[in-house]
């Protein structure tokens, strides 16, 4: 523990350090460097302690009579290595994409104390601590959310985004008040100890939920994601989206599995239902964009509610004793978190090297960039595969896993969890064939094709930096998917402390498979598919160049009887989500399209609207801000009032204080 928080403490003297360098031509390299360097020790100090003896340290910070805890523990060993992990990738990819920053003055300052901040969260031990580390990460991604403040897209982002990590902050400062009881002690060793009636139980488990849930991305209290992720950087967007949302999940965690006690089965119904339709609609969300950021936001949502999925099977089974069965799906969750990291940070670099190498973000205004950025394409398209759990790569592996555990699911004895888990896994099924859809769509729109503006054919392959850091990755989801009970095995010491019980030993297994329950039930070989995968394409490969004809005749595509059309007689965006808007966003999102055909001789070209609108801030956010706008511009009256009328407010508060005081007693 002493170690990991001289390895923060040099993260934030790195950002006074990068205050110091910002004007120098090689700021970035040094303080991206030295980024790098830590994180890469932090990630590796984590991977090897989480089956040693938690250590502790209190410092004589915070609160006087409290100080600050610090605690490593299996738990916050994961969570630090996932951290981490995603912090070093981003670090060797800013090494490149740095050089891309108009004003590295705004980003430099920030980013150490984001990354601090993050590794403060998962090691705190008392609820001062957490909530400040907390605090200090939402500022400062925050102000990482704000570097290019001058747009105006930019400024409505940081303020939706600032609105609702307050609000986040807000219920987990009620969620430990309730915790910790009138006793005072705000340690986490203490809020173990006390007990909560089912009510007040109910009510911190709520607050923890909306707490933890703003900052993952829980629908509804989503609306600042898909704003604040693609208005940063894109190496700032990766570790908000791949690693922030995991210390929000971490936090659920915590609270739930540790801090509260033994569950109650009905302590499930919040993460399962909210992660269902998160992950669901999250999803659907992402294929009504164009915006390639967005896009990659809005599957974020969709990841998250499938680890919330996951985190609700592991209530449900810890509250009614099937020990196994819950760190089944509690590693199912933390793999998931885990390959979640990998393969959107991988996305958001490859968004990025494209933004840099065209200045565009809206996918209808690219295409063919395979051939122009090669690597970059090969590292999307990895993570594509990855993201949308095609085998063998790493998605599939955690959200099968998943499966498995609503597989078991009939043993719970509640009726209700026994109807509600198998429609949940209708959802999640949904969501992995919908997330398909969605990449198939980026990838093609983005990459394939031709080039649809002139900036398209102007671009080049990105840096070196930007590149291995994509390679690793990629390379990284590819691992984690053929050779996954390496994994398994690491992460159950976590499943052990949590919820008491633990999955087979899955690396001595015969051909590297995995076992999750028993063989009779299911068995997964990833290295034996990717295998037969490999050969396959091989031997597919050598026998058309072996006996396919070899000439080559070139002749223009089929333009339909409408010749010269050029680039846009190819699809787009728009159009490979036509058939799914139709059928889902029509009911979703109220979608509807607007189609303006001239006739014959008219030379104006044929245009195609489509409108969608948003639910949840229609009905859910937009009231509140008509009463916030409402009430503020009514109480601006007071501010012009006589000196009486201020003394006979003071007055009337008094009394009615008086009032409330004497029928309190």
């Amino acid at each position: 523990m002493p170690t990991v928080l001289v390895c923060i403490a040099g993260l934030l003297g790195l950002s006074v350090l990068a205050i110091v360098l910002a004007r120098r031509p090689a700021s970035s390299s040094i303080v991206y460097g030295l980024c790098l360097a830590v994180s890469l020790f932090l990630c590796a100090l984590a991977v090897l302690s989480i089956r040693q003896a938690p250590s502790q340290a209190v410092l004589p910070l915070g609160l006087p009579w409290l100080g600050a805890h610090f605690r490593l523990d299996p738990l916050a060993c994961a969570f630090l290595a996932i951290v981490n992990f995603g912090a070093a990738s981003a670090s060797l990819y800013a090494l490149g994409y740095g050089r891309h920053e108009a004003e590295p003055a705004r980003v430099l300052p920030f980013y150490p104390a984001f990354l601090a901040a993050m590794n403060l969260v998962v090691v705190a031990a008392d609820a001062y601590s957490f909530l400040f580390a907390w605090e200090l990460m939402s500022l400062t991604s925050w102000a990482l959310v704000m570097v290019h403040h001058r747009r105006a897209e930019t400024g409505y982002a940081g303020f939706v985004y600032l609105i609702m990590a307050s609000f986040g902050t807000f219920a987990l400062l009620f969620a430990f008040g309730l915790l910790a009881g009138t006793h005072g002690d705000y340690a986490f060793e203490a809020i173990r100890a006390h007990h909560l009636s089912p009510g007040l139980a109910a009510l911190a488990l709520m607050l923890a939920v909306a707490g933890a849930g703003s900052k993952a991305g829980l629908i509804p209290l989503h609306v600042w994601l898909p704003l604040a992720h693609p208005a940063a950087p894109s190496h700032v967007s990766a570790l908000m989206s791949g690693v922030m949302t995991k210390v929000a999940i971490y936090a659920f965690i915590r609270i739930a599995f540790d801090l509260m006690g033994n569950p109650d089965w009905w302590w499930s119904l919040p993460a399962l239902l909210l992660g269902g339709a998160t992950a669901a609609v999250g999803v659907l969300y992402a294929l009504m964009e164009t915006d390639l950021k967005r896009v990659l936001a809005y599957s974020t949502i969709e990841n998250v509610g499938i680890i919330f999925i996951a985190a609700g099977l592991a209530l449900a089974f810890k509250a009614n004793g099937f020990a196994d069965a819950a760190a089944l799906a509690l590693t199912a969750a933390l793999f998931h978190g885990l390959n979640h990291m990998l393969f959107k940070s991988t996305l958001f670099f490859g968004a990025g090297s494209v933004i840099a190498a065209t200045g565009e973000r809206n996918m209808e205004r690219l295409g063919g960039l395979i051939h122009r950025m090669p690597v970059s394409a090969a590292a999307f398209l990895v993570a594509s595969m990855a993201i949308s759990a095609l085998p063998p790569f790493n998605g599939f592996a955690s959200e099968w896993l998943i499966f498995q555990g609503i597989l078991v699911s009939p043993q719970l004895p509640q009726m209700g969890l026994k109807l509600l888990v198998p429609a949940i896994g209708v959802l999640l099924a949904l969501a992995a064939a919908l997330a398909a859809a969605c990449f198939v769509r980026a990838f093609a729109a983005t990459y394939l094709g031709r080039a649809r503006t002139e900036a398209v054919t102007r671009a080049t392959e990105t840096d070196p930096w930007s590149l291995c850091a994509m390679l690793v990755c990629a390379a990284l989801c590819l691992l984690a998917g053929i050779l996954p009970g390496f994994v398994i095995d690491w992460l159950q010491p976590v499943a052990t402390v949590l919820v008491a019980g633990h999955m087979p030993p899955q690396a001595s297994i015969p051909w590297l498979s995995i076992v999750p329950v028993s063989a009779s039930r299911s068995s997964y070989n990833g290295l034996l598919l990717f295998s037969f995968v490999a050969a396959t394409a091989c031997l597919a490969a050598a026998a058309i160049h072996r006996f396919a004809s070899h000439v080559v005749r070139k002749a223009p595509f089929w333009d339909c009887g409408y010749p010269g059309l050029g680039v846009v007689a190819q699809y787009s965006a728009t159009s490979l989500a036509q058939p799914l808007r139709r059928v889902f966003a029509t009911v979703v999102f109220a979608a509807r399209e607007t189609v303006a055909m001239p006739p014959p001789g008219d030379p104006r070209p044929a245009s195609l609207q489509r409108f969608l609108r948003d639910p949840v801030w229609d009905f859910a956010y937009a009231p509140i801000a008509f009463a916030v706008g409402t009430s503020a511009t009514l109480l601006n009256h007071i501010q012009f009032l006589t000196i009486r009328r201020y003394l006979g407010f003071v007055f009337i508060a008094l009394v009615v204080l008086l009032v409330v005081l004497a029928i309190w007693g």
